[in-house]
């Protein structure tokens, strides 16, 4: 359950999601672009930082990301699967696209940032935030760094996106979401919800990673390629995604002291600026190569997280299963090798301060 009867954890959810709601309401009045996703997440993070005790909403979070799976896995289609041949070359890229980012990342928060070595490759490395925190404090790495470097490099670039999309590339992000619930079959949202589930608590009994985005996925792509589902979850739904997944951004900075936002925060910071560099480089590449237009390279090619990215290929009309697919190489290339290389690291910090 999302939810226990501890009253300090009830209080702190609370007025978690009154903030967030308050913050819908300030960028809709405002009229300011995305309020259920910049709301929530500019209301919970400047309420971290003057330091509100704030506590997410557990699983209730985590199950949103299911949404967003049923969203990606109904928009592939025969089409979809037909042009998958088309997007190899550039898929084909993502491998160095992580060699590269492994060979500035790690020297950059080893040697500059002072960072042991463990901490130094799960903070370079562009993966899930609860992947490479997880994985990187098995290996002997500093956990509240990996948090805060991770969830600032989701941060900045929700945040920076947006305005590359709009400004430099001449984006609107005012493409529909997806239907009114009330103008879709039934049956059809039906079988969502039970998809939604059983994708994701199957896939977490499976140990799959991601489970709550990529269990829906597939089931629902599946559906999808035999014709009993064909459309995306209702709009309503992807609103709501959008509002747990905006509030997760900005709880994630709860407790967060000075020394921190000048370390890890500010590291981090100046990581992501390093990252936009290379995405950029490679989004170059993919573009002038003829691989892609330059909205969906920008976005294929852009280190955040997979949910936030799915969000904004939705709202800004990418083609999802382009993005997807380069997102999904990516998170399966750094996942795999994360722990062997993660292993090796954390045998060589721990020979050099024994003066090995």
């Amino acid at each position: 359950m999302a939810f226990d009867f501890d009253k300090t954890k009830l209080r702190q959810q609370a007025a978690t999601l009154a903030i967030s709601v308050a913050g819908v309401a300030i960028f809709h009045f405002l009229h300011l672009p995305l309020p259920f996703l910049f709301g929530p997440m500019l209301g919970s993070l400047i309420a971290a930082l003057l330091g509100a005790r704030l506590r997410g909403a557990g699983q209730i979070s985590v199950g949103a990301r299911t949404i967003l799976g049923i969203a990606v896995g109904a928009s592939i289609t025969p089409a979809v699967v037909g042009q998958v041949p088309h997007m190899l070359a550039s898929v084909a890229l993502i491998p160095l696209y992580i060699v590269i980012i492994a060979l500035i990342g790690v020297p950059y928060f080893y040697k500059v940032c002072k960072f042991d070595l463990p901490t130094s490759y799960y903070a370079a490395m562009p993966g899930g935030l609860q992947d490479m925190v997880i994985f990187g404090t098995e290996a002997g790495g500093n956990v509240r760094a990996l948090s805060l470097v991770h969830a600032t490099r989701v941060l900045v670039i929700v945040s920076i996106a947006p305005i590359i999309l709009v400004q430099g590339m001449g984006a609107h992000l005012e493409h529909p979401i997806g239907a009114p619930a009330a103008s879709l079959p039934l049956h059809e949202m039906a079988v969502m919800v039970i998809v939604a589930f059983v994708g994701w608590k199957g896939g977490e009994r499976i140990g799959l990673f991601g489970a709550s985005i990529l269990g829906p996925m597939i089931l629902t792509a599946i559906l999808s390629l035999t014709g009993v589902i064909h459309s995306r979850p209702p709009a309503e739904a992807i609103l709501f995604a959008q509002f747990f997944i905006g509030m997760g951004i900005g709880v994630g900075y709860v407790g967060v002291t000075l020394d921190e936002l000048r370390h890890f925060v500010l590291s981090g910071i100046v990581y992501v600026l390093i990252l936009a560099v290379v995405a950029a480089g490679f989004t170059e590449i993919v573009v002038l190569a003829g691989f892609a237009q330059q909205r969906e390279g920008f976005l294929a090619f852009s280190p955040g997280g997979q949910a936030e990215m799915t969000v904004l290929s939705i709202i800004a009309g990418a083609d999802l299963g382009f993005v997807v697919v380069h997102h999904l190489t990516r998170i399966v290339t750094v996942i795999t090798g994360a722990p062997i290389v993660g292993h090796v690291l954390k045998v060589r910090d721990a020979k050099q301060k024994n003066g090995g």
